[in-house]
């Protein structure tokens, strides 16, 4: 699967405008996807998403369209970029346009609020024929489009599929890691923004660059635990959509989820901020890990403080005042 390729990229924001550059750029006949009318036509007569990549030259190549059937019409391989508690519905709109047997790529992080389902699973119940992948790793937009250097992993169940997928969506700033570990990659994808959010809060407190490190290391501690209770592999979890995605979110205002913890932290209106994707997933988070047993004190007390039944203020007491034990314990 590494010659030109029709691709259909579903989701105009700034990750989806960001895949479809690269993939124009490759030479592929790429079709992306957008609700707004008015994004459709900044793509294809101004060659930029003003509204979600203002300043980015995109590949003239690249075509937009507000029409489901016409991205997917003689695909060869679909991306899906839209955020997760919206994926269900998409699937449901799609069914009807996609051909048997087209590969479907996940490029979203998180846990349906509703069902506690990851994305895969999601997709599985709604289109259980599709073969399905998942995208996921420290990567920001931007620096994606803007074509910097960057490194992911996809995962599918069927390893020479993933590979394949791989070989054709990589270039030469963007280069793909093959797996088959799905549950790992979407695991470190989904908890790592619950972390952000934890470490945006540290930041915005002004507590330090120490405690933010301390958060992140403990909070990976978290993160491993909970994904291998769910039967991720741990060499998957140290890699790029687990340890390499935690790091980078949880180190910049370019993640949403580090920059909505700022607010947070800040004592700041919430109300008119776009909703992180680690707010719907932290109470599912803390549930899946009280199921399983697991000492989650980090994702449990951002649960808590987005659920409103502790302070701030409580819940960094709470944290400081755990008793003391062994470090690998």
């Amino acid at each position: 699967m590494t010659d030109r390729q029709v691709i259909a990229i579903i989701g105009g924001g700034a990750w989806g405008t960001a895949l479809a550059a690269v993939a124009a750029r490759k030479g592929h006949d790429t079709r992306l996807y957008a609700r707004e009318q008015q994004t459709v036509e900044a793509i294809n007569k101004r060659q930029e998403n003003r509204a979600y990549l203002p300043g980015i030259a995109l590949p003239p190549q690249l075509k937009a369209t507000n029409s489901l059937e016409q991205a997917l019409d003689g695909a060869d391989l679909t991306l899906i970029a839209v955020p997760a508690q919206t994926l269900r519905q998409l699937t449901q709109q799609i069914k009807a346009h996609l051909q048997p047997g087209v590969p479907l790529v996940l490029c979203s992080k998180g846990i349906e609020k509703g069902t506690g389902r990851f994305i895969s699973q999601v997709v599985a119940e709604e289109l259980p024929d599709a073969p399905v992948a998942i995208l996921s790793g420290p990567s920001f937009a931007m620096d994606v489009a803007r074509g910097l250097p960057t490194a992911v992993t996809l995962a599918a169940s069927d390893v020479e599929l993933a590979d394949s997928l791989a070989a054709t969506l990589s270039s030469e700033t963007l280069r793909i890691y093959a797996s088959s570990d799905v549950t790992g990659v979407e695991a470190g994808g989904a908890i790592k923004n619950v972390l952000a959010l934890a470490a945006g809060t540290i930041a915005g407190r002004g507590l330090g660059a120490s405690a933010g490190a301390a958060v992140i290391t403990r909070g990976f501690v978290e993160l491993r635990r909970l994904g291998e209770a769910l039967g991720a592999r741990t060499e998957t979890l140290m890699g790029l959509s687990g340890l390499g995605d935690l790091v980078l979110t949880c180190s910049s205002a370019q993640s949403r989820n580090f920059a909505y913890g700022m607010a947070v932290g800040r004592g700041e209106d919430l109300t008119a901020l776009k909703l992180a994707e680690g707010v719907h997933s932290a109470s599912v988070a803390a549930r899946i890990a009280r199921e399983h047993g697991i000492d989650a004190p980090i994702i449990q007390t951002v649960a808590e403080v987005l659920e409103g039944t502790v302070s701030l203020d409580e819940a960094i007491r709470a944290l400081l005042t755990r008793p003391l034990k062994r470090e690998i314990d």
